[in-house]
């Protein structure tokens, strides 16, 4: 590997780790010379493009604004901010970006499913995975999970690309034309990285450039685009609905997901535990329905799926209390959603903390007034969390997450949730959100 200094020309790959690394072997795969750059001097992913292209130029630690300016393109890792001054600067004088999503759409011709929203993207690109399968589709899900998708463009091509995408992929994607597009909610998330709402909200949006046909959820009214009529919209919501939406609907005492006020199946017979899970296995319905996966098979995987690891994951059940590990739930909007979707009156131990990201959490109040019984927080944002809901839900302050674990034992009832749903980023405490999940599990399970 060549650490290089000097001024560099041709297309530059700006940050490296799992993204950093797709882009090096798309560009080697077509016999072009780029120039690795990453503001850290040891970045994940340094060892293996050493090993795979030991003379590739390298730029480590701060950044520098020739490389940027003399570049014919930058292609650029979701990681890195497009606020970064350098980066800006090359921006401003119109030096080319691009991002994985946007190259990948631009090569392949299978139609491409677009998912993105604050949360429940992999639980519903995941999901619809599984109904592509059932229904015999060749189908393959990335993106923001699983393989990153420049890889995919050496593999036989499949007939559907179910693509989960993140609005920092969005902010660099610009030629998308999805068949199916949709934003499954909107709230308060990455506000560290986004100067608005509004900001966060118009990244979110870029999904539906030139997409053919859109889902919506009713219940949320940021996930609707301003699309043209000629592009066929699909909602799907909690309540009934109107003609041609899904939703829920009640017979002789009974709930049932239904499609044109016709009901579809029992919701007892949906594997996926949470109201919250409802609402994406609707979404999951819509935007099948959309693409044209049979219905037979997408009832069939509800009845199977049991959700992801990580995300509202029952662990156990110990004298009586049920414990959940929704470590995956790192914004407020997360939270919101698994306490709403769990819990029954006052019945819920939440323990959250770690990064919050630049949030607030006001947003939490009222879920945890209607179900909340004892709030535990530990972690960076820990005294934020505490000065701001303290006078709505008990709480006690913790050092450690196996801390918090012990405590919410002693405080539970039968009958009670103990839910970890942070609400907050993992990395003050743990590499991952998996790593912290898995903390979580390995202390409920001490409790035996």
């Amino acid at each position: 590997m060549q650490i290089d200094t000097a001024q560099q020309q041709g297309k530059v790959i700006v940050g490296l780790g799992k993204t950093g690394l797709s882009y090096a072997r798309y560009l080697h795969s077509k016999n072009e010379n780029f120039t690795v750059v990453d503001s850290r001097k040891n970045p994940p992913g340094l060892q293996e493009l050493t090993r795979i292209f030991p003379d590739a130029k390298v730029e480590l630690g701060e950044f520098k604004a020739s490389t940027f300016l003399n570049a014919t393109e930058l292609l650029v890792s979701p990681g890195v901010d497009l606020r970064e001054p350098v980066l800006a600067k090359a921006i401003e004088q119109d030096v080319p970006v691009t991002g994985d999503i946007n190259i990948f759409a631009q090569k392949i011709t299978a139609p491409i499913v677009a998912i993105t929203g604050s949360n429940a993207k992999s639980t519903v690109v995941s999901l619809l995975g599984e109904m592509a399968l059932q229904a015999g589709v060749d189908a393959v899900v990335a993106g923001n999970i699983g393989k990153p998708v420049l890889d995919l463009l050496n593999e036989n091509s499949a007939k559907l690309y179910i693509l989960e995408i993140s609005s920092f992929q969005l902010e660099t994607t610009t030629m998308l034309g999805a068949e199916v597009a949709c934003v499954l909610n909107v709230s308060a998330d990455h506000m560290d990285r986004y100067d608005s709402l509004l900001d966060y909200h118009a990244a979110k949006h870029r999904v539906f450039q030139a997409c053919k046909q859109a889902v919506v959820n009713r219940d949320d009214p940021l996930s609707a685009p301003l699309l043209p009529a000629s592009v066929k919209q699909w909602r799907y919501g909690l309540e009934e609905g109107d003609i041609n939406e899904f939703g829920l609907i009640d017979d002789q005492g009974e709930s049932y997901l239904a499609f044109n006020r016709q009901a579809l199946m029992p919701v007892g017979e949906v594997k996926l535990a949470g109201q919250h899970n409802l609402s994406n296995a609707l979404a999951a319905l819509a935007i099948g329905h959309a693409v044209g996966l049979e219905m037979v098979a997408m009832l069939q995987t509800l009845r199977e799926f049991s959700g992801l690891p990580h995300r509202c994951q029952w662990v156990s059940e110990i004298a009586g209390v049920s414990y959940y590990n929704d470590s995956k739930g790192t914004n407020v909007g997360a939270c919101n959603a698994a306490l709403i979707g769990l819990g029954k009156i006052n019945n819920v131990i939440l323990i959250a903390g770690g990064q919050g990201k630049g949030a607030e959490f006001h947003d939490l109040k009222a879920a945890l007034k209607a179900h909340g019984k004892l709030l535990i927080v530990f972690g960076e944002d820990a005294d934020l969390i505490v000065s701001t809901l303290h006078k709505v839900i008990n709480t006690e302050k913790v050092v450690s997450l196996e801390e918090a674990v012990k405590l919410a034992s002693e405080q539970a009832e039968a009958g009670d949730i103990v839910l970890l749903s942070p609400a907050c980023a993992s990395f003050d405490m743990f590499d991952n959100y998996e790593k912290r999940g898995e903390a979580f599990i390995e202390a409920v399970e001490a409790l035996h």
